[in-house]
């Protein structure tokens, strides 16, 4: 079951990383820009993408030119309450990734392949591994210890980063993930310490 995690750039100049995820075994690279990131996940037929950008606007607001007093979706709230720390999607250069994450998953809808929004740094929180800023050698030590294989000391924060996608991705197709707001406008998440307690 192939899953793809995308850490998607803002802008096709800077480097998104990307992840072939494959029975806990992943394969990274970095990709610049659109054509080539579709062509990738073309080739790799998977069951999902997950990428690490926002895919919907707050309900209410019809773009991110106008002005407005609405910044927030009910999945950002969440991560609010849950005390995880985000961009609004309104700030500065996350517009630009906004923009390009909601083209790309219109882009993947036109050819039937499901996405999902991830958020990696905040599920390197629930799963209580360290963010990228805490070091990457403790990075990739955290995701080694869920048991994925195939890390290595070259790998950059953007692989690292689409690696944790690629994982809630997997976890979400065993429908052991928690979903922040609605699937359709929300984040896809680790489940929480008290879901998994729930779960045993």
């Amino acid at each position: 079951m192939t899953i793809i995690g995308l850490d998607l750039a803002g802008v096709e100049t800077r480097p998104t990383g990307f992840c072939l995820f494959l029975d806990m075994t992943v394969e990274t690279c970095l990709i610049y820009d659109d054509k080539s990131i579709l062509e990738a996940i073309t080739k790799a037929n998977p069951k999902i993408v997950c990428i690490d950008a926002p895919l919907s606007l707050p309900h209410g607001r019809k773009n991110l030119e106008e002005k407005s007093n609405i910044h927030l979706r009910e999945c950002d709230r969440e991560l609010l309450r849950r005390g995880i720390r985000f961009f609004p999607l309104t700030l500065g250069p996350m517009r630009k990734l906004t923009a390009r994450g909601i083209n790309l998953k219109r882009a993947l809808q036109q050819q039937n392949t499901i996405s999902i929004e991830t958020y990696p740094g905040g599920a390197q929180d629930v799963l209580s591994i360290p963010r990228k800023q805490k070091g990457l050698q403790n990075l990739a030590e955290g995701l080694k210890n869920l048991g994925v294989v195939g890390i290595n000391s070259q790998m950059s924060d953007h692989e690292l980063d689409a690696i944790t996608c690629a994982y809630v991705g997997k976890l979400f197709l065993e429908g052991k993930a928690e979903v922040y707001g609605s699937l359709c406008e929300g984040i896809v998440m680790p489940p929480s310490e008290r879901q998994r307690k729930l779960s045993v």
